[in-house]
């Protein structure tokens, strides 16, 4: 790995993914779920053939019940998003549906946005403790390097790199969800927190690898530049990262094309951040080691 000829290089990908996820967030934003938001949630199926979505669409408006969000599902079924209704209104809701043809009530549930907002103020406690516990590990597993790099650089860049990772899935649910309705969840916030931790995993795995070559050329008194040093621990570990990433994706992709249709976006979150994490531990935390070992050069 030519890490001083390809540096820049390294950076670009990732840079303009990063700033179209800051764009997609900045213009659409996510959309939380009932479970994150609050409010009911009713699936219906029409064994005899499915109606159009705009004759479902035409005969909830008319009810006046707020928002409703109509999304198909499966092959003969609507999911119907909106505000907690009461049994009244439930009823009032069904009334136009069994209108369009024979229909099957599959489910409904409701959640209190009350209960919405304490899985939301959770899911981001979970993540934050997350992030810090993973700088407190690396430091502390990493203290007896700090040459050319101190230990606790070790931590702030895998964070960084765990930021990007968290970014690239969270722009694109931003993406779907201004422009396909998608919607986030708890599922969706199991899926940043196991993203987490899959990918300082591998940039472990090559941090780890650098901190055994700078101790070796400490124990032989070998002079090696820091790059150096770093693109040979990529080499090293490059094969097993991403024959390790491809095991879980395949997996990911039967998941996603065969599995339910409650675990597509939770299948779908999976894979866009192992393939971000794949990368960012290969080609972003450790040449982002490089540079800040030539800035802090630089000021001596």
């Amino acid at each position: 790995m030519h890490i001083t000829k390809n540096l820049k290089y390294f950076f670009i990908l990732p840079a303009a993914l990063s700033i179209a996820a800051i764009a997609a967030l900045g213009v659409w934003g996510l959309k939380p779920g009932i479970d994150l938001a609050g409010g009911s949630l009713l699936e219906v199926r029409y064994p005899a053939g499915r109606p159009p979505v705009e004759a479902v669409r035409e005969r909830v408006d008319v009810l006046r019940l707020g928002e409703v969000r109509v999304q198909p599902t499966g092959e003969s079924g609507f999911i119907l998003r909106q505000r907690n209704l009461a049994e009244e209104e439930r009823q009032m809701l069904l009334q136009p549906l069994r209108n369009l043809g024979e229909m099957e009530e599959v489910q409904f549930s409701s959640i209190g946005p009350s209960l919405g907002a304490e899985l939301m103020r959770k899911a981001w406690i979970a993540i934050t403790l997350v992030v810090v516990l993973i700088i407190a590990f690396i430091a502390f597993a990493f203290r007896h390097v700090s040459k050319p790099v101190a230990s606790w650089k070790y931590g702030i860049v895998a964070i960084l790199t765990l930021l990007h990772d968290i970014l690239i899935p969270v722009g694109l649910f931003a993406f779907l969800g201004g422009t396909a309705g998608a919607e986030v969840d708890a599922l969706f916030i199991v899926a940043l927190l196991t993203i987490l931790g899959i990918s300082i995993n591998d940039t472990i795995v090559v941090f780890d690898r650098i901190r055994e070559n700078l101790r070796k050329n400490e124990e032989a008194h070998r002079r090696e530049e820091f790059e150096s040093v770093v693109g040979r621990s990529i080499t090293q570990t490059v094969t097993r990262s991403i024959n390790t990433s491809v095991t879980v994706i395949i997996v990911l992709l039967a998941l996603y094309f065969l599995g339910p249709e409650s675990t597509r976006n939770f299948a779908l979150t999976l894979i866009v951040g192992m393939i971000a994490g794949t990368y960012s531990s290969i080609f972003l935390a450790s040449p982002l080691l490089v540079v800040w070992e030539r800035f802090s050069n630089r000021k001596k």
